[in-house]
């Protein structure tokens, strides 16, 4: 069984056990759901039936819980297109747990990451995305009091004294081992792991403490978070916990359902004959 995962690209059939094998993670337990459940009062159904299905450290984020100490939810969205099922489902179980939890959502939008990777975007056509996604994410419900959407390019000043403080810590041989860069790779992506890292500690800063921090999200984003791990602790913060989704497979091919393949997706934009 052959794949290629990628933050950017899901190719061929996942073996899933293989892939937390290969990327170190640990698979959700009966026990992490019985714990989940005393305080959400139900299992979510995206929980029981295994589309998330494995995590880094969501005992810890418990514990933490249990102990008095609220977390964060963090959760993001590249503007590359419509949003589709795939996007959704993460979305729909973040809501979840904002709701089971109480607690705050940062929700990132990285509209710089889409016009530093796609070539043929104009970040006039980025801007477009971003507005109708957005409209999308607030649909969903999250709690306005307790929710937070950060844009990039419109944030960035939120945003770039903690990621300064990250890319300093993390050199290029990591980044380039860890993301495949070569050296035809624009400084702009060679440099944006620190931007997307940033929400990770962004409320520490802010409090001037540690502050646990879940991260709910597709494994194709956990290079992300292993790289932000590694540094946690010489910024003086906790590291990230993460509680990961299987992909939403791409219609008629292996992978996943992706914007940039609109053949392979059920889009919210998409009317009752198609």
């Amino acid at each position: 069984m052959s794949y290629t995962i990628t933050p950017w690209s899901v190719e061929g059939e996942i073996d899933y056990e293989k892939l937390v094998k290969e990327f170190g993670t640990q698979l959700i337990t009966d026990e992490l759901l019985d714990r989940i459940k005393k305080h959400a009062k139900y299992i979510h159904p995206l929980l029981r039936l295994k589309y998330f299905f494995s995590h880094r450290d969501l005992d810890w984020i418990l514990k933490k819980y249990e102990d008095g100490e609220k977390f964060y939810l963090y959760t993001g969205r590249g503007p590359s297109g419509n949003i589709h099922l795939g996007h959704i489902l993460p979305w729909i179980f973040t809501k979840y747990l904002q709701d089971a939890f109480d607690v705050n959502l940062l929700f990132q939008v990285t509209d710089d990451e889409k016009f530093l990777y796609n070539d043929d975007k104009s970040m006039d056509e980025i801007n477009k995305y971003t507005y109708e996604n957005i409209l999308d994410i607030i649909a969903i419900g999250f709690k306005k009091e307790k929710t937070k959407i950060i844009v990039d390019t419109k944030h960035i000043n939120h945003l770039y004294p903690i990621a300064i403080e990250i890319a300093k810590r993390i050199t290029f041989s990591t980044v380039k081992a860890t993301f495949g860069f070569t050296n035809s790779t624009n400084i702009g992506m060679i440099a944006f792991p620190a931007i997307q890292a940033a929400p990770c500690f962004l409320p520490s800063k802010i409090e001037g403490k540690p502050t646990p921090c879940l991260i709910p999200a597709a494994i194709d984003q956990d290079p992300y978070w292993r790289v932000t791990r590694d540094i946690a602790n010489k910024l003086g913060y906790y590291k990230p916990a993460q509680i990961h989704s299987r992909f939403v497979p791409g219609l008629g091919m292996h992978g996943k359902m992706s914007s940039s393949k609109p053949e392979t997706a059920i889009f919210t934009t998409d009317d009752e004959e198609a």
